[in-house]
């Protein structure tokens, strides 16, 4: 059987837990803890302070592991960690909140110096009437036309799968052409 490492990053409140929570067919192992923060509280009430993990057996050869790391500064020891034998990863960026944008080109280019590896940026929140046009994104987050960057609904099973499909496919051509 084959087991393929991802991870799955991107600045606080992004949606990465969610995305895991969304697909993983076991209880998704979480560290989350309350936030103390009032800045912070006033988006959520809890962060990931190590890492999420989930699964998916995509078939009985196939099965993914996936990684979800804290999206806070404080806790980026731990990103290098995570990205130990990863074989691809996914920045998650929330569409609604572009002050978040920076730090997501930033945790993008700090992942890729760990591994070069596949990856893939998720536009999260695309349902939501205040999302950014994937193309303004691409153009604030500075990404060259060869990044796949994919619309998302990190509460969505499909949408999830879909960004998890474009991220595998793009790890088993590369697999494929060493």
């Amino acid at each position: 059987m084959q087991t393929v490492k991802m991870v799955v990053t991107g600045p606080f409140s992004a949606g990465k837990t969610q995305f895991i929570q969304s697909v993983s067919e076991i209880d998704v192992v979480a560290t989350e803890r309350r936030i103390s923060s009032e800045e912070e509280r006033s988006v959520k009430n809890a962060t990931t302070v190590a890492m999420d993990f989930g699964r998916i057996t995509v078939d009985e050869d196939l099965v993914l592991y996936l990684f979800g790391t804290p999206g806070q500064k404080r806790f980026d020891f731990m990103w290098e960690i995570l990205s130990e034998g990863m074989l691809g990863f996914i920045v998650m960026v929330d569409s609604t909140r572009p002050e978040t944008f920076r730090e997501a080109r930033s945790i993008l280019e700090t992942f890729r110096a760990y591994a070069p590896t596949p990856f893939v940026v998720a536009a999260n929140k695309q349902d939501m009437d205040d999302a950014w046009e994937l193309e303004d994104m691409g153009h604030a987050l500075r990404l060259d036309k060869h990044t796949k960057l994919l619309p998302c609904v990190a509460t969505d099973k499909d949408s999830v799968k879909t960004v998890l499909l474009e991220l595998l496919y793009s790890i088993l051509s590369e697999m494929e052409g060493k």
